[in-house]
């Protein structure tokens, strides 16, 4: 998958659980919640890397650590868009800036 249709299906995959969050809550989530349900997946994130190393006892089989990351990515990409962030550019941006300070 590319990053225009990370963007795109990730765009849609939010619009479609707006539409629930209208039905459960009356109003779809701001953005502040938005990022507070990614910062709740990304601190799952590192239970199941502290649980893979060991280091932090579970037998929860799901959700798998490649699931909650790609759910982390698609919350970033959804905040990025809910906050007129060009993704591409950013990460244009960012890796560009990052191989210049290490050279």
């Amino acid at each position: 998958m590319n990053l225009e249709e990370l963007v795109n299906r990730s765009e849609a995959i939010r619009s479609a659980y707006h539409q629930l969050e209208l039905k459960q809550d009356g109003h779809a989530w701001t953005i502040e919640q938005d990022t507070l349900a990614f910062q709740s997946d990304a601190g799952l994130v590192s239970r199941l890397v502290m649980a893979d190393q060991g280091s932090w006892p579970t037998d929860v089989k799901e959700p798998t650590l490649d699931y909650k990351i790609a759910e982390c990515i698609w919350w970033l990409s959804s905040i990025a868009t809910a906050s007129d962030v060009n993704l591409e550019e950013a990460l244009e941006h960012f890796m560009s800036e990052r191989e210049q300070q290490l050279k």
